[in-house]
C-alpha cells in the first residue's frame, strides 16, 4: 500500500501488531502471571550477549523483575525477519520467540505456556 494511503504501516509497525497478536494469544491463558509484564520490540539486540546466551544472535530475550522495575520481554525485530522466508513463518515465528521468552518468565516448557508452538515449523 503507497505510504499517502491512510492505512499504511510500515515494516516495523506490522512486526509490532505481530508481537501484539502472540501476546494477547498467550494473555487468554496466562492473563493473572502476566499481569505487569512489559512486552516490548527492539530492533536489535546490544552488541555484549547476556552470560546465558552462546552461538548466535538472540531473537529475544526475557529481564525478570529488579528493583521496582516490572519483567520485561523484548523481541528484536530485525533477527526475526532475517530468519522469517515469508509472512506467514515471520508471524510463526514471532509468536514462538515470544512463547519461548513467557516460559521463561513463567518457569514452564514453551509447550504448556503454548500448546501450538512450534508447529508451523
Amino acid at each position: 500500500m503507497p505510504s499517502t494511503m491512510p492505512a499504511y504501516r510500515t515494516r516495523a509497525e506490522r512486526f509490532d501488531d505481530l508481537v501484539l497478536d502472540a501476546v494477547e494469544r498467550i494473555e487468554r491463558t496466562w492473563a493473572r502471571q502476566l499481569d505487569g509484564t512489559e512486552f516490548a520490540v527492539e530492533d536489535v539486540p546490544p552488541s555484549d550477549p547476556a552470560p546465558w546466551e552462546h552461538g548466535g544472535v538472540p531473537l529475544g530475550r526475557y529481564f525478570p523483575p529488579d528493583a521496582g522495575l516490572p519483567a520485561r520481554i523484548l523481541v528484536y525485530r530485525r533477527p526475526v525477519e532475517a530468519r522469517a522466508t515469508d509472512p506467514a513463518d515471520l508471524a510463526d515465528l514471532v509468536r514462538d520467540v515470544v512463547v519461548e521468552q513467557v516460559a521463561h518468565l513463567l518457569g514452564r516448557a514453551p509447550e504448556d505456556v503454548d500448546p501450538g508452538y512450534g508447529d508451523a515449523h
